[in-house]
């Protein structure tokens, strides 16, 4: 019980720091870039920077997260009472923390502005972030047996330039969470681009996502269980 506490603490701490130290990136790359090209470069590589600081935090507490997205796909193949408290309990942890984060910058700077903000129809805009949370997932389910620096380097590639491809359509979020917590605070997160959008089509992607990942990758039981079948052992007893 004090572990999962200890979960939920780190989740909402994590989302709140993320949605903070995105709109600090944004401020530092405009202030101090000298044209927009080197404004977005800088904007890169901190982002990068960023991502590794944060995906170490995750590591130091154990599966503290800042996208629901990242729970949800290793939950929808774990037993069911994971899955409640992932649902039940870690999404919401982190949408509080991204909506106090949200809160924090308004109170810090007053002059940023919601954002993302939806600039095609909620057709398009369903389809664009399902793709993008399809693509992200199943890279990320793809990566999970492959060391640090190398998942979160190759993770952190694919994030920025899927955000790229999906920012001039609907922001290029793949994480519901500090959407949620920018229509929070414009009063705009029961509305039904937000919640079709930013909710159901990545939640409903990371589903297809876990599922294609099944057939590509294979899970831990067919592993053991290829791995067992390979065994010398298993061998000489087929032999005979």
């Amino acid at each position: 019980m004090a572990g999962a506490g200890r979960l939920l603490a780190a989740d909402f701490a994590i989302s709140l720091m993320w949605v903070f130290s995105n709109e600090l990136i944004k401020i530092f790359s405009l202030g101090y870039a000298a044209s927009q090209l080197d404004a977005d470069i800088l904007k890169c590589a901190l982002s990068v920077a960023n991502m590794f600081a944060f995906a170490y935090m995750g590591k130091l507490t154990h599966g503290g997260a800042y996208n629901p997205l990242a729970v949800l796909a290793p939950a929808i193949s774990a037993d069911f009472s994971n899955f409640l408290f992932t649902v039940g309990a870690r999404i919401p942890a982190q949408v509080v923390g991204s909506i106090y984060g949200v809160r924090l910058i308004m109170s810090t700077f007053p002059w940023m502005q919601h954002k993302p903000h939806l600039k095609v129809d909620i057709a398009t805009g369903a389809l664009t972030e399902g793709l993008l949370a399809l693509a992200i997932v199943t890279i990320t389910l793809g990566l999970a047996r492959e060391d640090f620096f190398m998942k979160t380097w190759i993770s952190s590639l694919a994030k920025l330039t899927l955000h790229v491809l999906g920012a001039d359509l609907t922001g290029g979020c793949m994480n519901p969470a500090p959407v949620m917590g920018w229509a929070f605070a414009n009063k705009q997160h029961i509305t039904k681009e937000h919640l079709v959008v930013y909710w159901l089509a990545p939640v409903e992607a990371t589903l297809i996502a876990v599922w294609l990942s099944r057939i590509l990758y294979g899970t831990k039981k067919d592993k053991r269980a290829a791995v067992k079948d390979t065994s010398p052992h298993q061998k000489s007893k087929k032999s005979d």
